[in-house]
């Protein structure tokens, strides 16, 4: 009886860094919209009512927090791509 051959090996897929890094934060971009949605629904799940509820003060502090969070994020999204473009280009 003879051995069974070897399984062969499949070559790893390569992707170039540049071009990961590039798509991950192409992804993050497409992503944050989405995230962004379910945090502000978080207060829906908040206790309502007087007893145990949460005041309509803290509610909208933590609406403009997650407004200036989606800002912030997009903003740090855009200059990184872009970066990153003027990199691939040579600019």
């Amino acid at each position: 009886m003879t051995p069974p051959e070897p399984r062969r090996r499949r070559a790893p897929v390569f992707l170039e860094r540049q071009s990961y890094r590039r798509r991950r934060l192409m992804d993050a971009a497409r992503v944050l919209p989405f995230l962004g949605l379910l945090l502000w629904l978080v207060p829906l799940l908040w206790p309502q009512g007087q007893e145990g509820g949460v005041r309509s003060s803290s509610a909208i502090v933590y609406l403009f927090g997650v407004w200036a969070f989606l800002v912030l994020g997009s903003a740090v999204l855009v200059y990184a791509l872009g970066r990153r473009e003027e990199a691939e280009t040579g600019e």
